[in-house]
This record gives structure tokens, sequence and C-alpha cells, in this order.
């Protein structure tokens, strides 16, 4: 069996929605009586339809997830992590402008995890690139979670 991460690392927008939350949905969010998560404006947004069935993947193997996110939208991430229960997936949230690599080293100062036996999940080649000088190993999403660019795992 392949090693598997200590700790997968996912990026928020056009990694786990097609969007970014700042400028292209309006906060707040909220569920509307069909079921749909909605914005202020009533516009549906969604998530990619395979995040639910790989966040369970990991933790059906036990691999703890964290976000790691620049958006200076903090709320309104958060209320959709929740909106969609994906809260229950996450058990660290780094969400705040910034460079990734910050969002990185208190990560690790949070569970322990070297950087090494991370794995990481974004759309910003920049943050890939910031990342993998910590020895990440990394997976970049060119339009959505199809895993089609990765580091070569040790």
């Amino acid at each position: 069996m392949a090693r598997l991460p200590k700790l997968a690392v996912f990026d928020l927008d056009y990694t786990l929605w097609p969007f970014w939350v700042d400028t292209h949905v309006d906060p707040p969010f909220h569920r509307s009586s069909d079921g749909a998560v909605r914005d202020r404006r009533g516009q549906a947004v969604r998530l990619y339809p395979e995040v639910p069935d790989v966040l369970q993947r990991l933790q059906d193997l036990n691999v703890p997830v964290a976000a790691a996110s620049r958006t200076g939208e903090i709320e309104g991430a958060n209320q959709l992590l929740e909106l969609f229960d994906l809260d229950r997936y996450f058990v660290h949230r780094e969400i705040y402008p910034g460079s990734k690599v910050t969002h990185f080293e208190r990560l690790q100062q949070k569970t322990g995890v070297v950087f090494s036996q991370m794995i990481f999940f974004d759309d910003e080649k920049r943050n890939i690139v910031d990342v993998s000088k910590l020895g990440t190993e990394w997976s970049y999403l060119h339009s959505r979670p199809e895993w089609n660019e990765s580091s070569n795992p040790k």
C-alpha cells in the first residue's frame, strides 16, 4: 500500500468550489427551502461534485484534512464549509489573507506534522511553488479536482 500523508491540506476557491468566495458570490449564504446553498442574491452556489467523496475517502483512511485559504472573505468561507457539511472533515482551518507558507507553518505548529508528510491541493501555481519549497507534496488542480498534476511522492 502506498504511503498516506499525515495531513491533506486543501485550498478552497476553485479547489472545493468553482468560484472565489470574495468576488464571484455575495455572502452571507443560507440553505434555501429547496435544499440548495444560496448567496444573498439567491444565486445557487455549489461544490465540485467530487469533493464530498474525496473528503470522505480521506476520512475513511484516517487522513486528517485542513483548509488553507488566502481569501479575505473569512466568514463566508467558513459559512460555506458549514452549509455544505464539510466542516466535519476539516480538523484545522487557516483561512485569512497572506502567504500559504504562513498557513502551513501554523498547521505544522498545530499538528506536529512535518511538511514532507503533508499533501497540498490548490489551483494557483504560485501557491504550489511557495509551499513546495517547504518540502510539501502537492497536486495542482487546473480547473477542478481531477488530481491531474502532482509532485512525485518519495
